[in-house]
Protein backbone atom coordinates (compact mmCIF):
# COMPACT_ATOMS: atom_id res chain seq x y z
CA UNK A 1 0.00 0.00 0.00
CA UNK A 2 0.97 3.08 -0.83
CA UNK A 3 0.82 6.60 0.47
CA UNK A 4 -1.48 7.99 -2.11
CA UNK A 5 -3.75 4.67 -1.91
CA UNK A 6 -3.72 4.98 2.02
CA UNK A 7 -5.37 8.75 1.99
CA UNK A 8 -7.48 7.59 -0.74
CA UNK A 9 -8.95 5.31 1.62
CA UNK A 10 -9.33 8.00 4.71
CA UNK A 11 -10.48 10.15 2.51
CA UNK A 12 -13.25 7.69 1.15
CA UNK A 13 -14.06 6.81 5.03
CA UNK A 14 -14.56 10.75 5.67
CA UNK A 15 -17.18 10.90 2.54
CA UNK A 16 -19.04 8.23 3.67
CA UNK A 17 -18.01 6.05 1.20
CA UNK A 18 -16.89 2.88 2.64
CA UNK A 19 -17.59 1.64 6.10
CA UNK A 20 -16.05 1.61 9.23
CA UNK A 21 -15.16 -2.26 8.89
CA UNK A 22 -13.82 -1.80 4.93
CA UNK A 23 -11.60 0.49 6.61
CA UNK A 24 -10.21 -1.51 9.33
CA UNK A 25 -10.45 -4.53 6.90
CA UNK A 26 -7.91 -2.71 4.60
CA UNK A 27 -5.63 -1.52 7.08
CA UNK A 28 -5.58 -4.55 8.57
CA UNK A 29 -3.44 -5.39 5.80
CA UNK A 30 -0.95 -2.60 6.52
CA UNK A 31 1.59 -3.65 8.40
CA UNK A 32 2.00 -7.16 6.96
CA UNK A 33 -0.01 -10.25 4.97
CA UNK A 34 0.60 -13.29 6.90
CA UNK A 35 0.21 -15.83 4.00
CA UNK A 36 1.44 -18.49 7.00
CA UNK A 37 4.67 -19.29 5.31
CA UNK A 38 5.26 -15.33 4.35
CA UNK A 39 4.39 -12.18 6.54
CA UNK A 40 3.88 -9.61 3.40
CA UNK A 41 5.54 -6.37 4.19
CA UNK A 42 2.66 -4.10 2.93
CA UNK A 43 4.17 -1.57 4.88
CA UNK A 44 7.04 -1.35 3.03
CA UNK A 45 6.22 1.49 0.23
CA UNK A 46 5.50 3.60 3.37
CA UNK A 47 8.91 3.64 4.87
CA UNK A 48 10.68 3.31 1.98
CA UNK A 49 9.13 4.25 -0.74
CA UNK A 50 9.24 1.09 -3.30
CA UNK A 51 7.56 -2.51 -2.58
CA UNK A 52 9.12 -5.13 -0.98
CA UNK A 53 10.76 -7.72 -3.72
CA UNK A 54 10.67 -11.37 -3.71
CA UNK A 55 13.33 -13.22 -4.15
CA UNK A 56 12.19 -16.07 -6.27
CA UNK A 57 14.93 -19.11 -4.87
CA UNK A 58 14.44 -21.27 -2.44
CA UNK A 59 10.40 -20.83 -3.07
CA UNK A 60 7.88 -23.65 -4.32
CA UNK A 61 6.13 -22.31 -7.45
CA UNK A 62 2.87 -22.40 -5.17
CA UNK A 63 4.78 -20.43 -2.53
CA UNK A 64 5.94 -17.94 -5.28
CA UNK A 65 2.21 -17.67 -6.86
CA UNK A 66 0.75 -16.72 -3.59
CA UNK A 67 3.31 -13.91 -2.58
CA UNK A 68 2.54 -12.28 -6.00
CA UNK A 69 -1.17 -12.71 -5.88
CA UNK A 70 -0.30 -11.04 -2.25
CA UNK A 71 1.47 -8.09 -3.21
CA UNK A 72 -0.58 -7.45 -6.77
CA UNK A 73 -4.58 -7.58 -4.65
CA UNK A 74 -2.73 -4.32 -2.40
CA UNK A 75 -2.61 -2.67 -5.61
CA UNK A 76 1.25 -2.31 -5.73
CA UNK A 77 3.59 -3.36 -8.65
CA UNK A 78 5.37 -6.84 -8.25
CA UNK A 79 9.54 -7.60 -9.06
CA UNK A 80 10.71 -11.06 -8.29
CA UNK A 81 14.71 -11.96 -8.61
CA UNK A 82 15.99 -14.95 -9.41
CA UNK A 83 12.81 -16.89 -10.82
CA UNK A 84 13.75 -19.80 -13.39
CA UNK A 85 12.11 -20.61 -16.14
CA UNK A 86 9.84 -23.46 -14.39
CA UNK A 87 8.37 -21.06 -12.22
CA UNK A 88 8.30 -18.84 -13.86
CA UNK A 89 6.30 -20.49 -16.66
CA UNK A 90 3.72 -22.10 -13.60
CA UNK A 91 3.16 -18.39 -12.64
CA UNK A 92 2.54 -16.98 -16.39
CA UNK A 93 0.10 -19.58 -16.42
CA UNK A 94 -2.01 -18.35 -13.80
CA UNK A 95 -1.04 -14.46 -14.30
CA UNK A 96 -0.95 -14.29 -18.26
CA UNK A 97 -0.18 -10.65 -17.88
CA UNK A 98 2.91 -11.40 -15.73
CA UNK A 99 6.76 -10.69 -17.88
CA UNK A 100 9.21 -13.03 -17.37
CA UNK A 101 12.39 -11.90 -18.35
CA UNK A 102 14.49 -14.56 -19.20
CA UNK A 103 18.42 -13.64 -18.73
CA UNK A 104 18.10 -12.17 -16.03
CA UNK A 105 15.70 -14.48 -14.33
CA UNK A 106 12.95 -11.78 -12.92
CA UNK A 107 9.17 -11.33 -13.04
CA UNK A 108 7.67 -7.99 -13.44
CA UNK A 109 3.40 -7.77 -12.53
CA UNK A 110 2.95 -3.61 -13.40
CA UNK A 111 -0.13 -2.53 -11.28
CA UNK A 112 -0.12 0.59 -12.04
CA UNK A 113 2.90 3.66 -13.93
CA UNK A 114 5.91 3.43 -12.42
CA UNK A 115 7.42 6.50 -10.86
CA UNK A 116 9.76 8.00 -12.43
CA UNK A 117 12.75 9.79 -10.64
CA UNK A 118 13.27 13.08 -12.70
CA UNK A 119 16.91 13.97 -12.66
CA UNK A 120 20.24 11.75 -13.02
CA UNK A 121 21.04 8.31 -15.09
CA UNK A 122 22.34 5.36 -13.66
CA UNK A 123 24.69 3.74 -15.96
CA UNK A 124 24.90 -0.40 -16.43
CA UNK A 125 28.32 -1.13 -17.61
CA UNK A 126 29.55 -4.95 -18.09
CA UNK A 127 32.60 -6.33 -18.20
CA UNK A 128 32.07 -9.22 -21.15
CA UNK A 129 28.84 -11.12 -22.08
CA UNK A 130 29.06 -13.48 -19.95
CA UNK A 131 28.62 -11.22 -17.57
CA UNK A 132 25.29 -9.72 -19.07
CA UNK A 133 22.65 -11.88 -16.20
CA UNK A 134 23.90 -9.83 -13.82
CA UNK A 135 23.84 -6.95 -15.51
CA UNK A 136 20.74 -7.50 -16.91
CA UNK A 137 19.20 -7.90 -13.13
CA UNK A 138 20.67 -4.75 -12.14
CA UNK A 139 19.51 -2.98 -15.23
CA UNK A 140 15.89 -3.89 -14.38
CA UNK A 141 15.79 -3.76 -10.99
CA UNK A 142 16.63 -0.08 -11.79
CA UNK A 143 14.45 0.47 -14.39
CA UNK A 144 11.46 -0.86 -11.84
CA UNK A 145 12.58 1.44 -9.25
CA UNK A 146 12.23 4.32 -11.28
CA UNK A 147 15.31 5.63 -12.58
CA UNK A 148 16.32 6.52 -16.04
CA UNK A 149 19.33 3.65 -17.02
CA UNK A 150 21.76 3.07 -19.95
CA UNK A 151 23.54 0.13 -20.58
CA UNK A 152 27.13 -0.20 -22.11
CA UNK A 153 27.86 -3.81 -22.29
CA UNK A 154 31.32 -6.00 -23.03
CA UNK A 155 33.84 -3.20 -22.37
CA UNK A 156 36.24 -5.16 -20.18
CA UNK A 157 39.80 -4.28 -19.34
CA UNK A 158 41.08 -7.14 -22.39
CA UNK A 159 39.66 -4.36 -25.11
CA UNK A 160 39.61 -1.43 -23.01
CA UNK A 161 39.60 1.02 -26.50
CA UNK A 162 35.87 -0.09 -25.42
CA UNK A 163 35.31 1.55 -22.77
CA UNK A 164 37.33 4.48 -23.92
CA UNK A 165 35.31 5.42 -27.00
CA UNK A 166 32.22 6.22 -24.27
CA UNK A 167 33.71 8.43 -21.56
CA UNK A 168 30.99 11.16 -22.61
CA UNK A 169 28.45 8.42 -21.31
CA UNK A 170 30.00 7.76 -18.07
CA UNK A 171 30.69 11.79 -17.35
CA UNK A 172 26.48 12.07 -17.98
CA UNK A 173 26.24 9.85 -15.59
CA UNK A 174 24.87 10.16 -11.93
CA UNK A 175 25.66 6.77 -10.64
CA UNK A 176 27.74 3.90 -12.15
CA UNK A 177 27.12 0.29 -11.53
CA UNK A 178 29.85 -1.89 -13.16
CA UNK A 179 30.02 -5.79 -13.49
CA UNK A 180 32.71 -7.98 -13.97
CA UNK A 181 33.91 -11.55 -13.70
CA UNK A 182 37.55 -12.95 -14.26
CA UNK A 183 40.16 -10.92 -12.14
CA UNK A 184 37.63 -7.60 -11.96
CA UNK A 185 39.52 -5.10 -12.66
CA UNK A 186 37.17 -2.85 -14.65
CA UNK A 187 35.62 -1.06 -12.07
CA UNK A 188 39.23 0.28 -10.66
CA UNK A 189 39.42 1.42 -14.33
CA UNK A 190 36.46 3.23 -14.02
CA UNK A 191 37.27 5.01 -11.10
CA UNK A 192 40.26 6.22 -12.17
CA UNK A 193 38.49 7.76 -15.26
CA UNK A 194 35.60 9.89 -14.19
CA UNK A 195 34.48 10.96 -10.90
CA UNK A 196 31.27 9.55 -10.17
CA UNK A 197 29.36 7.11 -7.74
CA UNK A 198 30.99 3.85 -8.81
CA UNK A 199 29.27 0.47 -7.39
CA UNK A 200 31.16 -2.91 -8.34
CA UNK A 201 29.59 -5.84 -8.83
CA UNK A 202 31.81 -8.92 -9.10
CA UNK A 203 30.37 -12.19 -11.12
CA UNK A 204 30.98 -15.91 -10.28
CA UNK A 205 32.12 -15.73 -13.67
CA UNK A 206 36.22 -17.31 -14.46
CA UNK A 207 37.98 -20.14 -14.33
CA UNK A 208 39.36 -22.47 -11.61
CA UNK A 209 41.39 -20.00 -9.30
CA UNK A 210 38.62 -17.25 -9.55
CA UNK A 211 36.70 -19.09 -7.09
CA UNK A 212 33.40 -18.66 -8.09
CA UNK A 213 33.29 -14.74 -7.84
CA UNK A 214 36.15 -14.44 -4.65
CA UNK A 215 38.96 -13.50 -6.90
CA UNK A 216 36.78 -10.51 -8.46
CA UNK A 217 35.24 -9.87 -5.15
CA UNK A 218 38.61 -9.73 -3.10
CA UNK A 219 39.98 -7.45 -6.37
CA UNK A 220 37.33 -4.71 -6.28
CA UNK A 221 37.46 -4.52 -2.04
CA UNK A 222 41.22 -3.65 -2.52
CA UNK A 223 40.60 -0.81 -5.35
CA UNK A 224 43.30 1.92 -5.33
CA UNK A 225 40.41 3.80 -7.40
CA UNK A 226 38.30 6.30 -4.51
CA UNK A 227 34.62 5.66 -5.21
CA UNK A 228 34.69 2.16 -5.33
CA UNK A 229 31.87 0.34 -3.11
CA UNK A 230 31.17 -3.59 -3.24
CA UNK A 231 28.20 -5.13 -3.21
CA UNK A 232 27.99 -9.57 -3.30
CA UNK A 233 28.83 -12.06 -5.77
CA UNK A 234 26.00 -11.81 -8.83
CA UNK A 235 24.41 -8.78 -6.70
CA UNK A 236 22.86 -7.01 -9.62
CA UNK A 237 19.99 -6.43 -7.64
CA UNK A 238 21.21 -5.09 -4.48
CA UNK A 239 23.43 -2.60 -6.71
CA UNK A 240 20.73 -1.19 -8.09
CA UNK A 241 18.55 -0.69 -4.90
CA UNK A 242 21.62 1.27 -3.91
CA UNK A 243 22.33 3.51 -7.14
CA UNK A 244 18.86 4.19 -6.65
CA UNK A 245 18.79 5.77 -3.18
CA UNK A 246 21.61 7.42 -4.33
CA UNK A 247 19.69 8.75 -7.48
CA UNK A 248 16.95 9.36 -4.87
CA UNK A 249 18.96 11.43 -2.24
CA UNK A 250 20.57 13.36 -5.46
CA UNK A 251 16.94 14.44 -6.66
CA UNK A 252 15.66 15.87 -3.36
CA UNK A 253 18.26 18.04 -2.47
Amino acid sequence: MDIEKLKTLLKDYKNDLIDLEDLLTELRKLPYDNLGFALIDQHRPLRLGFPEIIYGEGKTQEQLLKIIHSMSESGENVFATRVNREKAEFVKSKIPEIEYFSDARILILEKKPIEKINRGTITIISAGTADIPVAEEAYLTAKFLGNRVKKLYDVGVAGIHRLLDNLELLEQSTVLIVVAGMEGALPSVVGGLVGKPIIAVPTSVGYGAHFGGIAPLLSMLNSCAPGVTVVNIDNGFGAAFAATLINWQLNSL
